[in-house]
């Protein structure tokens, strides 16, 4: 795809790495623009996430209520989690599945990707549509992680999105894969 439009390439000159931490590695790049001026681009390099939209047998979705540091606030969102180096994207979903709602599920079905931060980071979510539930243990988080597990209908997820109560990115990427693919078979 990236060769579709080569006249709004952007060419990369120079790269400097700002900040490297445990998730995040902040650059800043020297490039030239398509009419041949340059300029600094910075942005943030992460190593990619899952999300999963865990389909109850009763229709219901499986969410965790958490604490996010960055907006001082909790949200409402779908299990969702970081892929580790090397990991597949199909393990990293069910890892995460498990760690944060202990359910397990027997369908597994990639239903595609988002990039939540395009203007200045190169994340990418795969999102996984996963049915045939079971629960398999206590959810295990991880040990800097401390979450609510519960389940919402479709409808009842639509209004949190409609009032304002999610707002994060990934989960309302999810809903609209979701809505799809129980409402119109996707």
């Amino acid at each position: 795809m990236e060769n579709d439009y080569p006249h709004l390439r952007e060419q990369q000159l120079e790269s400097t790495q700002i900040f490297r931490g445990k998730l995040l590695d902040v650059r800043r790049d020297r490039v030239q623009l398509p009419d041949g001026q340059e300029c600094l681009r910075e942005y943030v390099r992460h190593q990619g996430a899952v999300v999963i939209i865990a389909l109850l047998d009763d229709g219901r979705l499986l969410f965790v209520r958490q604490f996010r540091y960055p907006l001082g606030r909790s949200f409402l969102e779908l299990p969702a989690g970081k892929i580790d180096p090397g990991e597949d994207i199909r393990d990293t979903a069910a890892r995460e599945l498990l760690e944060e709602t202990g359910h397990c599920a027997a369908e597994w079905r990639h239903l595609g990707v988002m990039h939540p931060c395009v203007g200045y980071s190169d994340e990418r979510i795969e999102i996984f549509l996963a049915r045939v539930l079971h629960r398999e243990a206590e959810p295990t988080p991880d040990s800097s992680e401390f979450l609510d597990v519960l389940s919402l209908s479709l409808t009842e997820a639509m209004a949190a999105v409609q009032s304002g109560a999610i707002t994060d990115a990934k989960t309302l990427s999810g809903l609209l894969w979701a809505e799809k693919v129980v409402t119109a078979g996707w």
